[in-house]
């Protein structure tokens, strides 16, 4: 019986490199446990330098190809999300999992996400962009325009860049300058966006999933522990994550529509998940979207396909079907 080849690519020249050895590595564990049958699993490595390794060996693209059926990309943050891996593997003809390279560069671009929110009628808290550059060059003076045109408090983030990574809150104009320059380092521009108080959420989607064209997982509720959901607060276990969320039935409903319009807005492809704080009076804000959330043990996906009686197996599964257009789309595990 011919075994499917599926190279798991993992680790690559990101600040979220160690989340990404942790979501291959979970993906190569269920492939080698339950299905030994149907998956011949390859543990493909990028190293922090850019480097293709499999097997222990440096390896090309031209290679892999030959060797593997479709690559499981479980790659996070730059390279890996923003249509970099994605430009290559296509230009190669290789089959993967997750959206294209352009939807993967909208995706991960914060700016051009929330213009298309806005586009599609989707309500984002307001924002101001400024380039990395000016920031680091001309510090002063940015900082004294930006205290005559915005109310804090705020919040500062690089415009593509992923779990968290040089997030904060500014509560206080004295704290700025080093809020601007420390989102500068992650990217080319910085996104000052007016701060929603409100309680977290996230909703995730997949394709094709339980017979609907684009099934959304329960929203869930998230209480950090400190300010707001960080890196730390993700991958350390420094939050509660309430699945299904406690939310009314409508602010459920509402947040899995969203989802899903904001899925097909951005031309996503496989399985998305998008974050939104809900404001007490104001509604839902939609703030981004995750192109390839985490699949690690304390990531937030993995815990919404439990909650409705799934489990990563069957969604590993499940990608891979769509991934290589398969019509059998999760029949090779049984629960």
């Amino acid at each position: 019986m011919h075994l499917t080849r599926i190279g798991v690519v993992r680790g690559g020249p990101s600040s979220e490199y160690e989340v990404s050895l942790n979501t291959g590595a979970n993906i190569l564990a269920t492939l080698q446990k339950h299905f030994e049958d149907y998956y011949c699993a390859h543990d493909i490595f990028i190293d922090r330098q850019g480097s293709w390794h499999m097997d222990g060996l440096i390896i090309s693209l031209e290679d892999i190809s030959r060797r593997i059926d479709m690559v499981f990309n479980a790659l996070h943050g730059s390279y890996g999300e923003d249509g970099q891996i994605q430009s290559l593997l296509e230009a190669h003809g290789i089959p993967f999992s997750g959206s294209g390279s352009v939807a993967s560069a909208v995706g991960m671009n914060k700016i051009m996400t929330k213009n298309i929110f806005k586009k599609h009628g989707i309500q984002t808290p307001f924002h101001k962009e400024i380039v990395s550059n000016d920031i680091q060059d001309h510090s002063d003076q940015i900082t004294t325009a930006l205290f005559h045109s915005l109310l804090l408090p705020v919040v500062v983030k690089p415009a593509s860049s992923g779990s968290s990574v040089g997030v904060c809150i500014v509560r206080n104009y004295s704290d700025l300058p080093q809020a601007l320059l420390s989102a500068s380092i992650h990217s080319n521009s910085v996104l000052i966006e007016e701060f929603i108080p409100g309680i977290e959420a996230t909703c995730g989607v997949v394709e094709g999933f339980r017979g609907e064209e684009l099934y959304a997982l329960p929203p869930i509720e998230i209480r950090p522990h400190e300010e707001f959901f960080d890196y730390e607060a993700k991958y350390k276990g420094k939050s509660e994550e309430i699945v299904p969320a406690t939310f009314a039935e409508n602010i459920k409903k509402k947040i899995e529509s969203l989802s899903k319009n904001i899925h097909q807005a951005l031309g996503l492809r496989h399985y998305s998940r998008s974050d939104f704080i809900i404001h007490p009076r104001r509604g839902i804000y939609a703030l981004e979207v995750n192109t390839l959330p985490g699949l690690t043990s304390e990531s937030l996906l993995p815990k919404s396909l439990r909650a409705v009686g799934s489990d990563l197996p069957e969604f590993v599964d499940h990608v891979i079907s769509l991934s290589l257009g398969r019509r059998d789309h999760g029949k090779n595990y049984h629960l």
